[in-house]
């Protein structure tokens, strides 16, 4: 890693769904974004994205560097992100959502910085190629060589070894994580220890009279995220519609799930992925896999970017932090159900 100039198992899950009330659904209502046209608009996010997060500047924790591509035509920005007090051993590789399109390094800067403090552990954000501009499987490579990178050489990230590199990623960045895991194991390289997927995209069809999950037809239309954005994105990152069903695009289409990381779910009670997300989890405990799928209740989708004081955003640190406590000594390891 180069430094830039540029300074048998069981699961469980805790929350189970809650009705919502009119007058919770309507104070939500004003927390919606503004419904946008992707495939025209995805350059306007992008920029507001930026323009959001330029004031802040760089965290004094933070340190940008580049990995080379593993085909050495390009290199791939990282920005480390360490804690202002170093409680935990492991190195979190975060991979960002925004539907494979938007988001980035500096847009998720905020989210890093409070990731690494919360947890106490180093986290080493990744600026993967976006679509349209480089589709499937450009994001992806990027993440699977700086995940490579970091597995093969810990040393790098100050991991003592590559048993203490975490996968971590929200939305599109939980797709991608999963889809790492899923290459390394494809390809016979050492599995990844452990993963954490937030609200993670896990299926190709987010269609409300399709798909096979209620959460898609239940909060396909309000809130955070739609399924008119969820089809776009996905358009975008895999402009062939035949690729979108591949395991690497779609996880949970996956025939073998084995040999997968110890993985925790975290899911949004008020999000069309929901459903996917934690059915991928089961999926992953029917293979045999450690999981733990955990609902945060009353969460929107994204909702990890929210301050720290938030409910869901301390729910889902706790959930997190016990994750990365669980004794990784014994892979037959259950996790109690929680309420």
């Amino acid at each position: 890693m180069r430094t830039s100039r540029t300074p048998g198992r069981k699961h469980a899950v805790s929350e189970h769904a809650t009705p919502v009330n009119r007058a919770l659904r309507a104070f939500l209502g004003f927390f919606a974004a503004p419904r946008v046209n992707i495939r025209r608009d995805y350059q306007k996010i992008r920029r507001r994205q930026r323009k959001l997060v330029a004031p802040l500047g760089l965290p004094a924790q933070a340190t940008d560097y580049t990995v080379e591509s593993s085909h050495g035509d390009h290199l791939i920005p990282v920005r480390m992100f360490r804690p202002k007090e170093h409680l935990r051993d492991e190195v979190l590789v975060f991979f960002h959502g925004g539907g494979w399109v938007t988001g980035g390094v500096e847009s998720y800067t905020p989210t890093c910085s409070r990731m690494a403090d919360l947890t106490g552990c180093t986290v080493i954000s990744v600026e993967y190629r976006l679509a349209p501009e480089h589709p499937f499987p450009a994001g992806l490579s990027d993440c699977y060589d700086v995940a490579r990178t970091v597995m093969d050489q810990p040393e790098l990230v100050g991991a003592a070894t590559a048993d203490d590199i975490v996968l971590i990623g929200d939305s599109s960045g939980g797709n991608l994580a999963a889809a790492v895991s899923l290459l390394r194991r494809e390809r016979g390289e050492r599995r990844v220890t452990r993963q954490i997927l937030l609200y993670p995209v896990t299926h190709w069809n987010h269609n409300s009279l399709t798909s096979p999950f209620d959460s898609v037809r239940e909060h396909g239309e309000d809130y955070r995220l739609t399924n008119a954005e969820v089809q776009d994105y996905m358009a975008l990152y895999v402009p062939k519609p035949g690729q979108r069903r591949d395991k690497l695009v779609a996880p949970l289409t996956a025939q073998d799930l084995s040999n997968q990381p110890d993985t925790l779910v975290l899911s949004a009670e008020l999000d069309l992925l929901r459903d996917e997300g934690e059915e991928y989890g089961f999926a992953l405990q029917r293979a045999s896999n450690t999981v733990r799928v955990h609902r945060v209740a009353e969460a929107l989708h994204g909702f990890i970017a929210l301050p720290w004081m938030a409910r869901s955003v301390r729910d889902a640190y706790e959930k997190i932090n016990e994750f990365l406590d669980a004794d990784r000594s014994s892979e037959q390891r259950d996790f109690e159900e929680t309420t």
